[in-house]
């Protein structure tokens, strides 16, 4: 393997692990300030609970991916120099916005809320957490604007050898960037969600603090429900400007090697790259490819072949990866409606098969998640800059060899301490449960108050 080569491994390495953390933060965050301001409303010691609980894992969470993040950056200065050098007035401008607006405001609120219980007020104490949720949020809007741009340049001038900025409103409202940004958050909600969701059937499988995760549970199954529907919709705009900005990747999407009009999709397919072609097809929908992407079924669809070899993405990874995320996605709705449709009806416990499977689909939506920068990052190869620079010349010119294996094998060695670290936190915490009640809590869902016996331990079902 050369420089190039292993400068894309690294970097995809280091990505990929950061993202573990990204999502989780963005609809942790969310949640448990919904959970604390149930608590400033209602005074029900429950939330509290909740809030301390849940905030403790976020914590976690959001620590680890602070370290992750910070180390991925070094490699624009250290592996794609003539990246930086190319394009860095425009890329860099986001990035310089993110980290001196949005990650100083969530680091300063956020240490507000972990150390300010009982030494700020209710109201100041809930307008911290909101900060740290909106200011997370803010961080993947200006983060995702600088990705939309690699995707879907605008607003530039190639002047000097190098693209430069002239017009940085353009930058902010791009299309690409706002749609890619909707679709990743509401992504992270549904991911925060299943981790929820997950964490407290494992508790009620085994009956522990049954009042508790009953209501976690039922935020959760709202909550994921909601994001998930949102996620499906949003992708679908998604995917429509991707046909219009990046016919290549769409084609690789839903392995179209020929134009044509009235596009059919095929429910079954599988892509042969060497002969340019599909080895099997199945259950055609006539016009539907077309009409999902031009929302006409007439529309023509950009096949692969209209491309030069040397301009096409790799097809058979972007192929499922999409096909992946989209079943896991209808997947996630379904099972958030089954989810709050059974705790709505209070039969949630009479099926210890469904809780076990949300136990294990914790790690789906991290998949997902991951399926979708695939898509987006391998979709976009062979540029790093879509239409304007190659990933072949942004590579740094004075890294050698050695230095690229050596710092790859550095990164994965941290990245696996701290994988590691922050699997046995989690799961530490996770399974601990939450603190005791220092007062009797009322349940907030589930059976009627008077099914429940009140203890210093907590509330117990008779």
């Amino acid at each position: 393997m050369d420089v190039l080569a292993l400068s894309k491994l690294q970097f995809a390495l280091t990505c990929m692990f950061h993202f573990i953390f990204v999502p989780l933060t963005l609809g942790l965050s969310v949640l448990v300030a919904m959970m604390e301001t149930r608590y400033v409303m209602s005074g029900n010691e429950l939330y509290k609970r909740m809030t301390k609980f849940w905030g403790k894992l976020l914590l976690i969470n959001f620590a680890l991916g602070v370290v992750t993040g910070i180390t991925m950056e070094f490699q624009f200065g250290m592996n794609w120099a003539e990246y930086s050098r190319y394009v860095g007035d425009i890329f860099g401008a986001p990035l310089a916005i993110e980290a001196t607006v949005a990650f100083f405001l969530e680091s300063v609120f956020i240490g507000v809320w972990a150390f300010g219980w009982e030494k700020v007020s209710r109201r100041v104490h809930l307008l911290s957490i909101w900060l740290v949720a909106l200011a997370t949020n803010l961080s993947g809007l200006w983060i995702l604007l600088a990705n939309g741009w690699m995707q879907h340049p605008v607003g530039y001038v190639l002047r000097n050898g190098r693209a430069e900025m002239v017009d940085f409103m353009a930058v902010v409202t791009n299309p690409y960037g706002l749609l890619k940004f909707g679709h990743q958050i509401v992504s992270g909600y549904t991911v925060a969600a299943f981790f929820v969701l997950g964490i407290s059937a494992w508790h009620l499988l085994r009956g522990r603090n049954r009042v508790f995760f009953r209501s976690s549970f039922g935020m959760a199954a709202a909550f994921g429900l909601v994001a998930a529907i949102l996620v499906a919709v949003v992708g679908d705009f998604h995917a429509a400007d991707v046909a219009k900005t990046q016919p290549a990747k769409f084609a690789a999407m839903e392995a179209v090697w020929d134009s044509c009009s009235n596009a059919p999709m095929h429910l079954i397919a599988f892509p042969d790259e060497k002969n340019q072609c599909n080895l099997v097809t199945g259950l055609p929908v006539p016009g539907l490819l077309s009409f999902l992407a031009f929302h006409d079924s007439g529309a023509t669809i950009k096949g692969l072949n209209s491309f030069p070899k040397d301009e096409r993405p790799p097809v058979l990874p972007v192929f499922l990866s999409f096909r992946l995320m989209v079943g896991l996605g209808t997947l996630f709705i379904l099972m958030s409606a089954a989810s709050l449709f059974l705790h709505r009806n209070g039969t949630l416990e009479r099926y210890p098969v469904f809780l076990k499977l949300l136990v294990y689909m914790i790690p789906l939506p991290y998949i997902a998640n991951q399926l979708g920068w695939i898509v987006a990052e391998v979709g976009r190869q062979p540029w790093i800059v879509y239409g304007i620079m190659k990933t072949s010349d942004a590579v740094s010119r004075a890294v050698t060899l050695p230095q690229v294996i050596g710092s790859l094998a550095g990164f994965t060695l941290l990245y696996a301490l701290l994988g590691f670290v922050d699997i046995y936190l989690l799961v530490k915490f996770a399974r601990k449960g939450p603190e005791e009640a220092t007062e009797p809590v009322r349940a907030a869902v589930g059976r009627a108050p008077e099914a429940i016996t009140v203890t210093a331990a907590g509330a117990v079902y008779k």
